[in-house]
């Protein structure tokens, strides 16, 4: 029975698609962007974290490490990733919780169950399935057998993506899914490689291919003050867009905060410490510019 990994399913979402939607999370990804929002979905590895707000100081866990690959440093728990083997007896001893997995091997039939609670609110209200990340086509099969069974059962879905996979993958969701809400971040190449250390020649390709399949797309923008934000950068992504027939909507994801106390419980860097959100007067004026060019535009998602 095929199996994937999964670190979330979010019901009653109301933020990735039409309707009241039921948000799957899936690990792993092929980009590694500095303003992500769930830097628990870039590793396709089950992963132990650690959140600092819960923890006792007892330190039980590091005496209960097999492997000794726990530390303190002031409050935090510290884990060497190369000796921990994800054995999970920190976990089971750590009584406030403190020390927990993310990521969860589960079943296309487990996940559909979980689908299955919400059907209710997603019949009522049109919504449907939004298969997220990470990067979804990171797990490719398990992602092609999780639409399947959505179509067969008739519930919508979308695919929340980069683009950064192969053609042949594109194409075949494009024959299942029926929504992509696909992210554009630059369009200069040397910029994509230098902030995702990806290129984005095959995400532009596999847009185009979209495009010529009438396939229902949104294309959500991440918007990084100093980043990606500058005029010049939103002309040649207008540019692009119009290219495109049967592009029309444009979400801007204004770049925020939430992810901040999640990079701690990594024991990861945010690089992007320090950068200021972007003003409602500028995101206003973003939005503007995409309008005059006769696009339908949403700020957040």
């Amino acid at each position: 029975m095929q199996k994937g990994y999964i670190f979330d399913i979010r019901g009653y979402s109301i933020h990735d698609g039409p309707g009241i939607r039921t948000a799957v999370f899936f690990k792993g990804c092929y980009l590694h962007c500095p303003w992500c929002h769930n830097p628990e979905g870039q590793s396709p590895k089950i992963e132990l974290i650690f959140t600092e707000t819960r923890c006792r100081g007892c330190q039980a866990c590091l005496k209960n490490c097999p492997r000794q690959a726990l530390s303190r440093y002031g409050n935090q728990t510290l884990i060497d990733r190369e000796k921990c083997d994800l054995c999970g007896i920190c976990v089971e001893g750590c009584l406030s919780q403190a020390l927990e997995f993310v990521g969860k091997e589960m079943t296309v039939e487990e996940v559909m169950k979980e689908i299955e609670k919400e059907r209710i609110f997603i019949d009522q209200s049109g919504g449907g399935v939004t298969f997220s990340g990470g990067e979804p086509f990171h797990q490719a099969e398990f992602l092609m057998s999780a639409l399947q069974e959505c179509k067969n059962r008739s519930i919508h879905t979308a695919i929340d993506t980069s683009g950064f996979t192969t053609e042949k993958l594109i194409r075949q969701a494009a024959g299942i899914a029926n929504m992509f809400l696909y992210d554009l971040k630059f369009i200069d190449e040397e910029e994509h490689i230098k902030y995702t250390g990806v290129s984005n020649k095959q995400i532009i390709r596999n847009l185009r291919i979209l495009s010529e399949l009438n396939s229902n797309i949104f294309i959500r923008i991440p918007v990084i003050t100093g980043i990606n934000d500058n005029p010049q950068q939103i002309d040649k992504l207008i540019g692009l867009l119009k290219q495109l027939p049967g592009i029309n909507n444009v979400d801007l994801l204004p770049y925020h905060y939430y992810a901040r106390n999640k990079y701690q419980k990594f024991n990861r860097i945010n690089k992007l410490k320090g950068i200021e959100k972007p003003s409602e007067s500028h995101l206003d004026n973003l939005k503007s510019q995409f309008e005059n060019a006769g696009f339908k535009v949403k700020i957040g998602g």
